[in-house]
């Protein structure tokens, strides 16, 4: 309705102009002959203006569906990249509302893309520590590709499981350390090598919790604890060969009591 009333007021402007100018025309005394003249004039003026103005729409027209094109051609790259089934997005209404409706879906997988995208950036990163620390290799994932949610959430499951095998490392670094610490000091034992010195360390962080390592330091407490049995066997032996020759000799029991050696007792050393 609207529509055929701005039309009706467009033929009445139109109507209007012509009969003003005619009015003009005639009171200044233009012959009929230059006045159809100067109409065809106004119609070629009036049918130019029209024809540049439809031109502009079509082009308009033309560039919206070029967008409509590049849009869909976007869509569907994002589906394939987001590993989504693609579906199809409504196409009813004008080439507006089209052009808008792709627009969005478009914006919403973009935003998706990226946010993927972040989450794979930020596990990577958690990863690299993790295996610097455990010595393993990194989880295996396409760093250029767009993660599926099966990608994200089994690196997700991944990394929980790398840090509760930090967590079980630590605990037994921690725990073999202090049982170290101790048979060094009750053997009177300065750390020698660089393995030693880095297990001693105050800085547990800096430590490399690798299989190797922890293997390496499983051996190191065996050899301590063979050392301490080794040792505390041979001082057994001494004061057994001691209270014999007590013995022999009829060592009054007061002398005996007054020396070390009855009073000492052979560490034992428990983990």
């Amino acid at each position: 309705m609207r529509r055929v009333v701005v039309a009706a007021e467009a033929v009445s402007c139109l109507n209007r102009a012509m009969a003003t100018l005619r009015d003009i025309w005639e009171e200044i005394g233009i012959p009929e002959e230059q006045r159809l003249e100067r109409t065809d004039v106004v119609k070629k003026h009036i049918k130019n203006l029209l024809d540049m103005m439809v031109a502009e729409e079509e082009s308009l027209r033309e560039r919206l569906l070029k967008s409509i094109a590049l849009c869909r051609k976007e869509f569907d790259n994002l589906c394939r990249e987001l590993q989504l089934d693609p579906f199809e997005v409504e196409e009813e209404g004008t080439i507006l509302q089209m052009e808008k409706n792709l627009r969005t879906r478009v914006e919403v997988l973009l935003k998706q893309k990226r946010d993927r995208k972040h989450e794979l950036k930020a596990l990577q990163e958690q990863d690299q520590d993790l295996c610097d620390i455990l010595c393993t290799t990194p989880f295996c994932i396409d760093s250029n590709a767009v993660p599926s949610l099966e990608d994200l959430d089994r690196y997700r499951r991944h990394l929980a499981s790398l840090a509760a095998e930090k967590e079980q490392r630590r605990e037994e670094f921690v725990s073999s350390k202090r049982q170290i610490i101790l048979l060094m000091e009750e053997l009177d034992h300065t750390p020698d090598t660089s393995f030693e010195r880095d297990v001693v360390c105050d800085d547990e962080e800096a430590f490399c919790l690798s299989k190797d390592n922890l293997a390496a330091l499983q051996d190191l407490l065996q050899q301590l604890e063979a050392r301490q049995s080794l040792n505390e066997a041979v001082c057994t032996e001494l004061r057994s060969r001691i209270i014999a020759l007590w013995e022999r000799l009829q060592v009054p029991e007061e002398e005996r009591e007054a020396s070390a050696v009855c009073s000492w007792k052979p560490t034992i050393w428990r983990s």
